[in-house]
């Protein structure tokens, strides 16, 4: 029989990550980030394989999507990569028997955290599901939830976990990697201490699965959904989405028969903003 897991890996809430300079291809320290991340994710992964799970799904989460170095990757993984997809960091998960995140950080506004932001700081302020302001974890969660698929470890942001993972999903075993010291600062443990919190929160994970103490974050339907962004242009091109309403002039309100529709359709918008700001010359 096979037993897979689904891993979502971020970047932001990985030790040691604190500078734009972290962030992407061609940034001073991208290549230290991409390290970093590989060395947790194997982490995860081997420690997923000695407590029986015998395939793994990795998607490549942060970002262009192209992070992981992909010939580090043991012979029992399959990695998800590339941008766009329409269930951005839990696409590959629907049909695995659990989910674990990693490199998670916090909503926008929270206080005290490391690059605090859901999908992407620079088009959305706020977005909310059923009048929950969402985090990446929330939606990704929630989304997997529907699909089955219990996420029983989180690992990042010592703040998303006492706030978020802690109220929405408290069967979760949370896993610190660092703890905030403001938007661009942190402290955080030595790389092989970390790796080593990593494999022990999948083996009280993997443990607490077995023994059936997991649980399914699912939303009430249908899912009333609102974007709040940080130009009125991103709400207006958004508010061409048929069935849905503009709230005051920077949100837009749309309902969605399942989370699923409801994160394919944010996604949708997102991306709709992100042509307007290119149009514009921003």
């Amino acid at each position: 029989m096979i037993k897979k897991a689904f891993v979502s890996v971020d970047m932001e809430g990985l030790p040691h990550i604190t500078s734009n300079e972290h962030m992407g291809p061609g940034d001073h320290l991208y290549d230290e980030a991409r390290s970093i991340m590989t060395e947790c994710v194997i982490a995860m992964v081997d420690e997923l394989h000695n407590s029986g799970f015998n395939r793994v799904v990795v998607a490549d989460s942060h970002g262009p999507k192209v992070n992981l170095i992909p010939e580090r990757m043991p012979g029992f993984v399959d990695v998800v990569r590339g941008n766009p997809r329409s269930i951005s960091m839990v696409a590959g998960g629907k049909g695995c028997h659990a989910a674990l995140f990693l490199g998670y950080h916090a909503k926008p506004g929270t206080p005290n955290s490391t690059f605090d932001h859901t999908i992407d700081d620079r088009i959305i302020r706020t977005l909310k599901y059923n009048g929950q302001e969402s985090s990446e974890f929330y939606m990704n969660a929630a989304t997997l939830g529907e699909q089955g698929v219990p996420v029983i470890l989180v690992a990042g942001d010592k703040t998303l976990l006492d706030d978020d993972v802690a109220k929405h999903t408290p069967w979760s075993v949370r896993v610190p990697l660092k703890e905030s010291l403001g938007r661009y600062s942190a402290i955080s443990s030595s790389m092989p201490e970390s790796l080593q919190k990593i494999r022990e929160g999948v083996k009280e994970a993997v443990s607490k699965y077995d023994g059936d103490a997991m649980e399914l974050l699912k939303l009430r339907t249908p899912v009333e959904t609102e974007i709040y962004f940080t130009n009125s242009a991103y709400a207006q091109i958004a508010s061409h989405l048929p069935g849905s309403s503009l709230v005051g002039g920077w949100g837009v309100r749309f309902s969605a028969q399942s989370m699923e529709e409801a994160y394919r359709v944010t996604q949708l918008l997102v991306f709709a903003a992100s042509g307007v700001k290119s149009s514009a010359g921003e």
